[in-house]
């Protein structure tokens, strides 16, 4: 594989190691993350290029990046700098020590990242949502009908609100009577996501995944988005609805490309099953969770004599302006699921390692690739699983490889 890094040196700078493997640590690309155990496991294959911190606890990127000996490091290599989320906290960290970050502007992420923002942003856009309103939640009237709100902000579906009843909206209304919201259309479906690059000249859609949502006993959040599933998107969807999904993605691609943005973003669509067509869910202004795994997917076929780019590669290219002139490599197998720290697992720890509730070594076993997190706040990742071959049946249906998983997570570790 050749380097996309040139002469001058990439470090990425990473909570979880995870999120920086979508290229291997080689040649000028390297890892600055915590020292977890899996961590550890991959530093072993690259000692060279992984870079790892011991702390009490487990450190952000912008406290990892505040450590004298990691800005000794970047100074001395005259490093350009690659995160997983920018923010205005890192950025303004970076141009004070005059490093060169990649990432696209956190101000622009935050505007299309924002339920509300978001809208403006999009303006004729705003039509490939489901539809929907912006308002203070006070002005909110009961429709008859259950619908979603969001809130500006959130993380893995806590932005995201189901009102069932008036007395639901009742509640909402009197706690956060001023708070503006996004009301919207409640939509019954299966949703799907795709890593998008946007480069100087084109736009790369990479591979639609399922993705799987809200799914005991993985979270206890109906809207947290708890894996991807490569080998299901075609059964779902006709060929029509695939041609619809490609052209949001480049509809967005587009308007991200003219406003500056480089590099990955994501898209989540769902397919509403009752007018029959796709609505945008949201725009995810940043490298999705679920590059790293694709681009690994896609190495291993590049290894086999497969032309075209990584998605994450593509992504390198489109940060450090290089020119993109080959297709991301397709897939249409494989798959991945978090078990998140749910309440379930919270009563059953007393104490223990949050890895030993879970029959690790059982999945192990049965082929699957286990990466372990320490994880304290409600909802955050546990465990993340991957298959090498898809796990979904159909729209909330596992097949024989999910429901394995199921049995193994939920048996208590031997």
């Amino acid at each position: 594989m050749t380097s996309h890094t040139g002469t001058r040196p990439i470090i990425y700078i990473a909570r979880e190691i995870e999120r920086a493997l979508g290229k291997e640590p080689l040649g000028s690309y390297f890892i600055i993350t915590n020292a977890t155990t899996y961590a550890l496991e991959v530093q072993e294959k690259y000692p060279d290029n992984v870079w790892l911190i011991n702390s009490p606890q487990i450190l952000d990127t912008y406290e990892i990046l505040m450590l004298p000996d990691v800005q000794e490091t970047i100074t001395k290599h005259n490093a350009q700098l690659l995160v997983f989320k920018n923010t205005i906290q890192v950025e303004r960290l970076c141009t004070e020590k005059n490093w060169t970050l990649l990432n696209p502007s956190a101000e622009l992420a935050e505007k299309i990242e924002n339920k509300i923002t978001q809208v403006e942003w999009l303006g004729e856009l705003s039509s490939l949502l489901a539809p929907h309103s912006i308002q203070p939640a006070k002005n909110i009237s009961w429709p008859g009908k259950p619908f979603i709100l969001q809130w500006s902000h959130g993380h893995t579906g806590d932005s995201t609100v189901l009102i069932q009843n008036e007395k639901d909206l009742d509640l909402i209304k009197q706690k956060f009577p001023e708070r503006e919201s996004r009301v919207s259309d409640f939509i019954k479906g299966p949703m799907f996501t795709a890593n998008i690059v946007a480069t100087n000249t084109v736009i790369l859609l990479g591979n639609i995944s399922y993705q799987i949502t809200g799914i005991l006993p993985f979270t206890d959040n109906p809207f947290t988005t708890i894996g991807n599933d490569w080998s299901v998107p075609h059964t779902i969807l006709s060929d029509a609805h695939i041609k619809d999904f490609e052209a949001i993605a480049q509809k967005i691609g587009l308007k991200m490309q003219k406003e500056g943005w480089r590099g990955l973003f994501g898209i989540d669509v769902i397919y509403d099953e009752e007018r029959d067509m796709l609505h945008l869910i949201e725009i995810n202004a940043r490298q999705p969770a679920s590059t790293t795994l694709e681009s690994q997917f896609q190495s291993e076929l590049l290894s086999h004599g497969v032309h075209g780019l990584t998605t994450f590669e593509a992504h390198l290219h489109a940060l450090t302006g290089i020119p993109v002139t080959s297709a991301l490599i397709p897939i249409n197998d494989g798959a991945q699921i978090v078990q998140r720290l749910t309440q379930s697992v919270l009563l059953k720890n007393e104490g223990k390692h949050l890895e030993d509730l879970f029959n690790i070594q059982g999945l192990l076993k049965a082929g699957y690739k286990v990466i372990s997190y320490k994880s304290t706040k409600p909802n955050t990742d546990v465990l993340r699983i991957q298959s090498a071959r898809g796990i979904v049946e159909t729209h909330t249906k596992f097949n024989t490889r999910g429901k394995e998983i199921i049995d193994l997570v939920s048996a208590p570790q031997s």
